[in-house]
């Protein structure tokens, strides 16, 4: 049977009292179901597709008008926020890539910009994690290793799966906490589990659990990022244990 539920329009939903536009690569199936299933009560998710990885992956300089369009068809819903929500693509030319990409939306549409890496790094930073494990789905952890040295952290360990475009979002999260209790360091921190198109998210308690450190996750992060910064139209916000400790953090 059709559902015919009305819309926020008729009544039944929730008003949203908050808009998040995501700028996601068009292979990814899996960052707007998880923010969807995440998202506190009051807060919309928003997204745009932008053909950004596989055979589309190209310089920053070389995406720009694909960015600039993507971005345009979020600002039209005016979003508060609006994220590149790729961990790699928005990685790939460091610190000065990323600026050039959360510029090109800032300007192009006049609503606050961030990235899947900003908020990364900011996380880490949140939970004390300055030395880590990078875990991720990719061929290679180059660009995120890269980046995270150029933002002061140190890599002390990388497992890359080496998959493709939608194997990515295949694995399923017991293999994820598998993976990170298989390949934690003493030294570590903690953990990066690094791509918006996976079931990491779903991992993040077990793991932090099982070794007793914080986790980072991209999809996490961005969500948390973003509460952080709408909290005030939000609040209360509801406690989200499942998400790992970062979601402790939200003041400040």
């Amino acid at each position: 049977m059709v559902d015919h539920t009305p819309t926020t329009a008729g009544g039944y939903l929730p008003k949203a009292r908050a808009r998040l536009g995501l700028i996601i690569p068009a292979v990814n199936s899996l960052s707007e179901p998880q923010f969807n299933h995440f998202a506190p009560p009051g807060l919309s998710i928003h997204v745009a597709r932008a053909q950004i990885t596989g055979k589309w992956r190209r310089p920053v300089a070389q995406m720009s008008d694909e960015i600039r369009k993507t971005a345009s068809t979020l600002a039209d819903c005016s979003p508060d926020i609006i994220v590149f929500h790729c961990t790699d693509s928005s990685m790939q030319e460091g610190p000065d890539g990323e600026q050039r990409i959360i510029d090109l939306i800032r300007e192009s549409t006049g609503i606050a910009a961030l990235s899947t890496s900003r908020l990364v790094a900011e996380a880490l930073r949140t939970v004390r994690i300055a030395k880590l494990i990078v875990i991720s789905p990719y061929q290679t952890n180059d660009n995120i290793i890269r980046y995270l040295h150029a933002c002061g952290f140190t890599v002390v360990h990388d497992v890359k799966l080496g998959l493709q475009g939608d194997e990515f979002c295949t694995v399923p999260a017991q293999d994820w906490l598998a993976l990170a209790c298989e390949h934690d360091r003493a030294e570590a921190d903690g953990i990066f589990l690094s791509c918006t198109n996976t079931t990491q998210i779903e991992a993040i308690a077990d793991i932090e659990r099982m070794l007793g450190k914080s986790v980072v996750n991209s999809n996490q992060a961005v969500l948390w990022g973003c509460l952080k910064r709408l909290k005030s139209a939000l609040a209360p916000l509801p406690a989200q244990p499942e998400l790992g400790l970062l979601l402790q953090h939200l003041d400040g």
